[in-house]
């Protein structure tokens, strides 16, 4: 199996996390080029409805490029999405696992001694060095699906996107 992350509206504080939805508007989709021509073979496509975050594909996109369309006639499954505090909500549906809700920011990047070495004042980061995101949370999609869903290549590239409805 392969596990894909997608994180969106990042450096939330906790204060604010509670608050932080996903968007009914708004269609994250993984693209996965299997034949190494860097366009989408493949799409995974998640989208809020309600209080669940709906998974489609994998599944040969409609159109290649910056437009979408949600290919509802391959839905993979749904989880209920987790709520901050709460434990986390997993299901599991046509050989894949999905989870959708709030996490701690997975990056760890020390901002500081970054500015620092652009500054030219220092020559590398610290070991141990300062997470600058420590604390803060993101909205997490997690979809889990076996790799004969993705194709016979034993390399893929990928990248996730967002897209508002127009």
């Amino acid at each position: 199996n392969l596990v894909f992350v997608v994180n969106e509206q990042g450096l939330l504080s906790p204060g604010a996390t509670g608050g932080a939805s996903f968007k009914e508007n708004v269609l994250t989709e993984i693209n996965i080029d299997n034949n190494g021509d860097n366009v989408e073979d493949r799409v995974m496509q998640s989208i809020k409805r309600g209080d669940k975050m709906c998974v489609f594909g994998p599944v040969a996109p409609g159109t290649a490029g910056l437009s979408s369309t949600i290919k509802t006639s391959a839905a993979s499954g749904s989880v209920n999405i987790s709520k901050y505090g709460q434990s986390a909500i997993t299901a599991t549906s046509n050989g894949m696992k999905f989870f959708a809700g709030p996490r701690e920011d997975p990056f760890f990047f020390d901002l500081n001694q970054f500015k620092a070495i652009l500054a030219g004042t220092a020559s590398g980061f610290n070991n141990p060095g300062v997470d600058t995101f420590a604390g803060t949370n993101v909205l997490s999609t997690v979809i889990e699906v076996p790799k004969a869903k993705l194709g016979n290549s034993s390399t893929i590239n990928v990248w996730a996107e967002t897209k508002q409805k127009q």
